[in-house]
Parts: structure tokens; C-alpha cells; sequence
């Protein structure tokens, strides 16, 4: 399974994102590139306490949903609603600057996520709960990948 632990994975999802451009047109959802790339940002410091999202995480989120949405060999759907805070469309999140330091910043966060173990200790996913590292780790991996998709790539 495809995962941030994987350094052939983190690369594969770093090539991909440098072929995003500002202008690149997406197939779904209402974000422009850049938002996307600055709500991936936010969505990876969610993680930490410094950008605290509310909670949503319930029985079935913390059971069925997350082992759907993190093992099952499907694509997430699109329309999946996000948290407030890191909504782009609604206001929330990181408000893009520029393009091509906000990839910067993204791309260095991707590998601090992946080098250092303790990135996600003791942080709970707002929707799916309590995750171990490697769950965070196939989460954030899944998260880029289908936000590339989204646009293209």
C-alpha cells in the first residue's frame, strides 16, 4: 500500500506535484490549484496543535469509514466535504500567496511529515479519530494523491 512511509512513494507524489501549475484547470470540486496546494498544507498541519480543526470523528467514522477510506482498494470519491477551518472554498485554510513558494513550503513539509515520527504524535484525525502513525502516514499519502488527481496529474 502506498504510504508517506515510502520514500519512492513521497517521490512519486513530489514529481507529480511539480507539474502543477497555477493555472492548471481541475476535473471536480470548486478550488484552484493553488487553494489546493495551500489546503494540502493546512491539512498536513492539522495534524499538529497549531492548526486545531473540529471534530467530527464518531463511531462510524472511527471504525467503518477510516478502514474504507484507508485500506479499501478504492479511489476516494469526490465531493467529500472537508473540515471548516482548512475549507478553501468557504475562506478557511492558508490563503494561497505565492504559487511557487507555497509549493516550496508544501513539498519541505511533505518530508519533515515523513522523516519525523513524532510529526502527528498524539494528534486524533478530526474525522476518522485515533490514528497510528502509519494511518496518518497512508492518509497523507492518499490526501495528495487525490487532490492531484483532481487536477490532472
Amino acid at each position: 500500500m502506498k504510504s508517506l512511509a515510502s520514500r519512492t512513494d513521497v517521490d512519486a507524489l513530489r514529481r507529480r506535484l511539480l507539474t502543477v501549475r497555477a493555472d492548471s484547470v481541475r476535473r471536480w470540486g470548486q478550488m484552484s490549484a493553488h487553494q489546493m496546494v495551500c489546503h494540502l498544507r493546512d491539512a498536513f498541519l492539522m495534524g499538529t496543535p497549531g492548526v486545531p480543526v473540529s471534530d467530527v470523528a464518531h463511531a462510524a467514522n472511527r471504525t467503518i469509514v477510516k478502514w474504507i477510506a484507508l485500506y479499501a482498494p478504492a479511489r476516494w470519491p469526490r465531493g467529500i466535504r472537508t473540515r471548516p477551518e482548512i475549507d478553501q472554498v468557504l475562506g478557511g485554510g492558508t490563503a494561497p500567496a505565492q504559487f511557487a513558494d507555497d509549493v516550496a513550503t508544501l513539498m519541505a513539509l511533505l518530508e519533515i511529515v515523513a522523516a519525523n515520527p513524532q510529526f502527528f504524535d498524539g494528534r486524533a484525525h478530526p474525522i476518522f479519530g485515533p490514528l497510528s502513525r502509519s494511518a496518518w502516514l497512508r492518509w497523507g499519502y492518499l490526501h495528495v494523491d487525490h487532490h492531484l488527481r483532481q487536477f490532472g496529474t
